[in-house]
């Protein structure tokens, strides 16, 4: 039996289970018997602000464009509340112990300096987060890499700084409905680097329309005449409720656009190891002389993850949980609007519960996507069986596809090609309820 390839670009899978598959939790559990028994040691802090400049046309993550009538302060106000609610609910009995920090969003740095510093002042003085010790990564765009807000970062201890650059050929940025110029991504990357914060992240997309292989060789040499430490190339998706998806046209050969995306990815890939980084993910590659850093890519999704503001999610053991979830700009608004409202942030209002499938398979998933792989003693540790039992029908069509390396025995880790098939390869693991979960998630 010929064994047909499936499409390369599927899923993005950042994290396991996909906000697509939470529902709102019917018992609405308090915080305090959500986080009880979970250990404290070494937890993750993400505070989310879901404010941006602009909709970029490929972006679907949980952001509204502009912040009316002094949106982002009462928005911070409800960030303190949440903050309060979720340090109360954690106790003192064992006091929490924070091991890295992020702010994403929306774009973190669309707040003011003097915005940012509140952010900060919530994470350290109502946290507990010591962020001048931690890893500290904050995601930035061109526009609002301001000197002013580089220094509140800097001094605060951020350690790694992620900008979102896709392009830097003006018509492509366009074409991605990324308004940008040049000159402006040139001047923030200055800037950035006269700040001192130790990585520089720039985030690149292949797959833009328009483009060729002369032009992602010039982004790329562009990016690299800066001597990141870090590189992230992202394929692009155009997905349903976006910008670019309300305008794709049907008849576009999916298949060719395939080709085309693996093509430029493979030439992404080959440049920046000849350039002297290391390849830590499908998307991920490090300068291979960079300063260490905190948890990478999917292992920054793991148990112990508090989550602050209303596009967070909550990680423990036993549940995920966020709020909310929604694409289209007016759901958002409003979901926005009402977690601005919100009194109350005693309990866990929306989340998927994760037994112990669910967690061997995020587990693997986080693991097998990784450039290292995944050690097959870790697993049996970790689950007392063995991933060949739990998963044997998936990772044999990984072997007979020669997409692991090795005999599999010891380690499972990803060929060249099995990794290029990373978001491929990512749902094949899913399980049969978070599949129904997702297919039966009405987008909104």
């Amino acid at each position: 039996m010929i064994d047909t390839l499936p499409r390369p670009y599927q899923n993005y899978v950042y994290a396991y289970p996909h906000k697509t598959a939470y529902r709102p939790l019917p018992d609405r559990p308090a915080l305090s018997q959500v986080w009880a028994g979970e250990s404290r040691s070494a937890l993750s802090l993400y505070l989310h602000i879901p404010f941006c400049e602009v909709r970029c046309g490929f972006c679907n993550l949980f952001t509204r464009v502009g912040a009316p009538d002094g949106l982002t302060g009462r928005y911070l106000d409800a960030l303190t509340r949440q903050a309060g609610a979720v340090r109360a609910a954690l106790g003192d009995a064992e006091r929490p112990r924070f091991a890295n920090a992020a702010f994403g969003g929306g774009t973190p740095t669309f707040l003011d300096a003097a915005e940012l510093t509140r952010l900060c002042d919530i994470a350290e003085g109502i946290m507990g987060a010591d962020l001048r010790a931690i890893p500290l990564s904050v995601e930035a765009s061109p526009s609002t890499s301001t000197a002013d807000r580089l220094s509140v970062l800097a001094e605060r201890g951020a350690t790694r700084l992620s900008l979102g650059v896709q392009s830097f050929i003006d018509e492509e940025a366009r074409a991605a409905v990324r308004p940008q110029r040049r000159a402006e991504v040139e001047a923030a990357l200055g800037r950035i680097r006269d700040a001192g914060i130790p990585v520089l992240n720039i985030d690149l997309i292949y797959g833009i329309d328009g483009q060729t292989a002369a032009s992602w060789q010039y982004s790329l040499d562009a990016a690299l005449a800066w001597r990141p430490e870090e590189i992230y190339l992202y394929p692009l998706y155009v997905r349903p409720l976006t910008g670019l998806a309300r305008h794709a046209d049907p008849d576009v050969a999916e298949q060719e656009w395939d080709r085309e995306r693996l093509a430029r990815y493979a030439q992404g890939r080959d440049h920046l190891l000849a350039a002297g980084y290391e390849q830590v993910s499908m998307r991920m590659f490090r300068r291979r002389d960079a300063p260490p850093q905190g948890p990478d890519d999917y292992a920054c999704q793991t148990d112990g993850m508090i989550g602050l503001g209303c596009g967070a999610r909550s990680y423990t053991s036993r549940l995920h949980y966020s709020f909310d979830y929604a694409v289209d700009l007016r759901e958002v608004r409003g979901i926005i609007d009402s977690y601005v409202a919100t009194t109350d942030f005693g309990s866990a209002v929306h989340g998927r519960a994760i037994d112990a499938d669910e967690a061997a398979r995020r587990h693997l998933l986080q693991s097998l996507l990784q450039a290292e792989g995944l050690p097959v003693a870790d697993y049996q540790r970790r689950f007392g069986t063995d991933p060949w039992d739990d998963f044997g029908p998936q990772l044999h069509t990984l072997a007979d596809r020669g997409w692991l390396t090795g005999t599999g025995t010891d380690l499972l880790r990803l060929s060249a090609e099995g990794l290029a098939y990373s978001d491929a390869i990512g749902p094949d693991f899913f399980s049969p309820d978070v599949r129904a979960a997702m297919a039966a998630y009405e987008l909104r």
